[in-house]
């Protein structure tokens, strides 16, 4: 039980748990946008501009000076929507991602549908539009049995005229989605019955789909700008596997591995450029059918309904866009594998090119291993000479020295066969030394190499 100021009966309180600090922000959400009641007969006049990050801060300080001007406090610092009595009517502003609204109602001046605008309505000339405008509606409430008492043909295009009911026909609603001659797509609201908040909520859910319509379609002229290249890309890949085909050498496939990578630069720079853009028009369009949805739209007899209207326009461009986003992934996949299968060529090249190196390398061992068989051969020949000589030098000093030497040159020829298998086993020797154990035969170890 609690009391009627939200305490416990009983006088106790509930214990104060730690807050996450999204609560606000989720709890808020919800409330962030209200419907607002609308009486009959009303004008609604609404504009939605585009901006960046610092527009939206320029525009919220404006705004708030704005308010302030006329003795209001502006928006908070988190708060997405503030309204201004301003004019005679309200002036609500809204903050979205990506655009900002401003939407103005007031009693309408005149008994007939669209005529002029209320004076000093606040987009006159002081008005500061916080960037490009991209979508503008003026909403005319008004208050009648039907459609039969208004002649429909003198504020819109018959050829384009759509028209719903809605709230068990007590609403019906009538527009042609094209611009009047201050740039306003007209939407008239006949009610025959509503309560002001119904009438507040079903005028807010038609000026969002007029809203997010526009924004829907903005995908489609970057997507009808990346066609052409998309549709280049995909030619020259359909060349390049061809040439992939007859593809000699690896100078040729490394020649058509970067023309892929190209490609795939290209493609990349285009589907980075336009994704954003892309999901955004899928999002906005998701909200457009939401918002039809929630309308509960019943047929007008003899007009054409506002959502078959809309679907014929806005679904084959949804489609172009979906299309080209779709060639984007399929042709981005098959670079990735060509330029696989070119590096896979290449790589098979390198390793042919390395392979044929690497014979190239112990051919050229062996030859200097034969060389060096050679002058090694010759070495022993040279240094046994030497030596010989020099036995024969001693020999024949010793003989002259009065020692028992009959024939110094008989000593110098014994000496031959001793000195070259002396120096031969030597010159082993230090080759075994310093040979790389792993690549010296066993044969050329000696014989005193350990054996495995």
């Amino acid at each position: 039980m609690t009391g009627p100021d939200g305490t416990a009966a009983s006088g106790t309180r509930l214990p104060s748990f730690e807050r996450h600090p999204l609560r606000a922000a989720v709890l808020g959400e919800i409330h962030a946008r209200p419907f607002r009641p609308l009486e009959s007969p009303r004008l609604v006049l609404h504009f939605a501009f585009t901006v960046d990050p610092d527009g939206a801060r320029q525009d919220r300080a404006w705004y708030a000076g704005l308010c302030a001007s006329h003795g209001t406090a502006g928006p908070g610092e988190s708060d997405r929507s503030h309204v201004l009595p301003i004019a005679g009517g309200l002036l609500r502003w809204e903050q979205h991602a990506e655009f900002i609204t401003y939407t103005f109602d007031a009693a309408p001046v005149g008994e007939h549908p669209f005529g002029p605008a209320p004076a000093g309505n606040p987009f006159g000339a002081e008005f500061r539009a916080p960037g490009p405008m991209l979508a503008a509606a003026r909403l005319d409430v008004v208050e009648a049995p039907g459609l039969e008492e208004f002649d429909l043909a003198r504020w819109f295009d018959p050829a384009s005229l759509a028209a719903l009911q809605s709230e068990e026909g007590r609403a019906t609603a009538v527009t042609d989605f094209r611009q009047d001659g201050d740039g306003l797509t007209r939407i008239l609201l006949v009610n025959s019955g509503m309560g002001a908040s119904q009438t507040g909520a079903l005028a807010q859910r038609l000026i969002e789909v007029e809203t997010y319509r526009t924004l829907a379609l903005m995908g489609l002229p970057m997507a009808m700008q990346h066609a052409p290249d998309v549709r280049r890309i995909e030619q020259a890949l359909v060349k390049l596997t061809n040439g992939m085909r007859n593809a000699n050498g690896i100078e040729h496939n490394r020649e058509l591995l970067e023309q892929l990578s190209g490609l795939a630069a290209d493609l990349e720079a285009g589907a980075a450029a336009s994704a954003y853009r892309f999901g955004a028009s899928r999002a906005y369009h998701d909200i457009v059918q939401a918002r039809l949805g929630t309308i509960d739209e019943a047929p007008v007899p003899g007009l054409l309904a506002m959502s078959s209207f809309l679907a014929r326009r806005l679904a084959p461009a949804m489609r172009t866009i979906q299309s080209l986003e779709e060639r984007q992934n399929n042709l981005s996949r098959k670079l990735a594998r060509a330029s696989t299968l070119l590096r896979t060529r290449v790589d098979v090249d390198m390793e042919r090119q390395n392979r044929d190196l690497l014979d190239s390398m112990n051919q050229r061992a062996r030859m200097q291993l034969r060389l060096q068989q050679t002058v090694e051969g010759l070495s022993v020949a040279a240094v046994s000479y030497y030596v010989v000589g020099l036995v024969g030098y001693l020999a024949k000093g010793l003989s002259e020295a009065g020692l028992p030497i009959p024939d110094p040159g008989l000593v110098a020829g014994v000496s031959v066969p001793l000195v070259v298998l002396a120096i031969w086993w030597t010159m082993r020797r230090i080759r075994a030394y310093h040979a790389d154990p792993d690549e010296t035969r066993p044969e050329e170890k000696g014989p005193d190499a350990k054996r495995p």
